[in-house]
């Protein structure tokens, strides 16, 4: 049984920082590309930040030098490291998992982060 499960969500005030997991469970890890993405109410899913088995990182522009993504292919964990956090930052980030050679996708339930004074 394949699980993404998502953690490090919370309240923080603008400028404030979090860092949010996803712990997989039932893939090979390694073979997937991994990625975070969020959705605020009323707009489309949104990618934050991806990083493929390698190491290799892209980011939204909104994100660039504030985001961090990284993985841990032994221990099957993501993480994103969210410094100088906006209000516009406000919403539930997922994770999600794509096959690097079969149109094969997870993602989990995710977790909402809330950027506010």
């Amino acid at each position: 049984q394949v699980q993404l499960v998502e953690s490090g969500g919370g309240l923080v005030q603008p400028g404030g920082s979090l860092r949010l997991s996803c712990a997989a469970s039932g893939i090979s890890f390694s073979l997937y590309v991994m990625a975070w993405y969020r959705r605020a109410p009323g707009k489309q899913r949104e990618l934050v930040a991806s990083i493929t088995s390698t190491g290799r990182t892209t980011y939204a522009d909104s994100v660039k030098g504030r985001f961090t993504i990284s993985r841990d292919n032994a221990k099957k964990i993501l993480s994103l490291e969210m410094n100088s956090l906006r209000p516009e930052d406000t919403t539930v980030y997922s994770c999600d998992a794509d096959h690097v050679s079969y149109e094969v996708n997870y993602w989990g339930q995710g977790t909402q982060v809330t950027v506010s004074s």
